[in-house]
């Protein structure tokens, strides 16, 4: 097929045109997308929520069918098995059913891992190769919709949902070990590291990157939640600063 959409380009790379306008694009999606959020009712909220969850998640389903019914299909590569493409199968779940507990997992994994993939894409394929608009849906959707609900919901991680989140990661790893084993895949990178530079390098070779890796797990999570208190005190402190001015200048 002749279509731009299937062609290889290799156009993108690291810190380039495309990466920088994605990166951009996503940061002012998520800003309009949070203020009409905010502005709306509980209702249309929760709508916002569902259809942003289900494009991305949408995209993940359309490029497998790609790989299947055109090709090249492989199945150690291209079952949705890395973490961002089964945070994107299940998003819609959370996003309807909203529970907290999914919360407190989703807010971990997708800042702690999806968040690389913004910052150190694994992409050769530039816009509007179908890879490169399923890569940013996917990686920059899951980083917008994480803060989309903790901004417009009001949910926050708590101190013990650091051990909820490590837990079910965990179980993940074993899972993904299994299927690895049983296929000769290399899925979430657990058998060898990516071939494109991630921040897999400077944690050393494999086997220990996967131990540096779980012992950064904690500190990691740690920042993240430090994160969500910090900015919660910055705003405290802008609302009561604009509470007090405006009773000052009712006296």
């Amino acid at each position: 097929m002749d279509s731009q959409f299937l062609l290889p380009n290799n156009d993108f790379y690291l810190l380039g045109p495309q990466h920088l306008g994605a990166i951009a694009f996503f940061i002012l999606l998520g800003y309009f997308l949070i203020r009409w959020g905010k502005k709306s009712s509980p209702v249309v909220q929760h709508r916002i929520g569902i259809v942003l969850a289900s494009i991305i998640s949408l995209s993940v389903i359309g490029y497998t069918a790609i790989k299947v019914f055109i090709g090249p299909f492989d199945i150690q590569k291209d079952l949705p098995l890395h973490l961002c493409n089964f945070l994107a199968l299940t998003l819609p779940v959370f996003a309807v059913l909203r529970k907290y507990w999914m919360y407190e997992i989703l807010v971990f994994w997708i800042l702690a891992g999806t968040a690389q993939g913004v910052f150190t894409p694994d992409l050769d394929e530039g816009f509007p190769h179908y890879r490169f608009l399923k890569y940013w849906l996917e990686h920059a959707g899951l980083v917008l919709y994480i803060i989309y609900a903790s901004a417009v919901y009001g949910m926050r991680p708590k101190f013990k949902s650091i051990f909820k989140a490590f837990g079910a990661i965990q179980i993940y790893l074993v899972l993904i070990v299994g299927v690895n084993a049983l296929i000769g895949s290399n899925y979430l990178f657990l058998m060898r590291k990516p071939e494109h530079t991630s921040l897999l390098d400077v944690l050393g070779d494999w086997p220990y990157y996967i131990l540096v890796e779980e012992l950064l797990i904690f500190p990691f999570f740690m920042l993240i939640l430090g994160a969500f208190k910090a900015a919660d005190y910055l705003s405290d402190r802008i609302n009561s600063g604009q509470a007090n001015k405006v009773a000052e200048s009712t006296m």
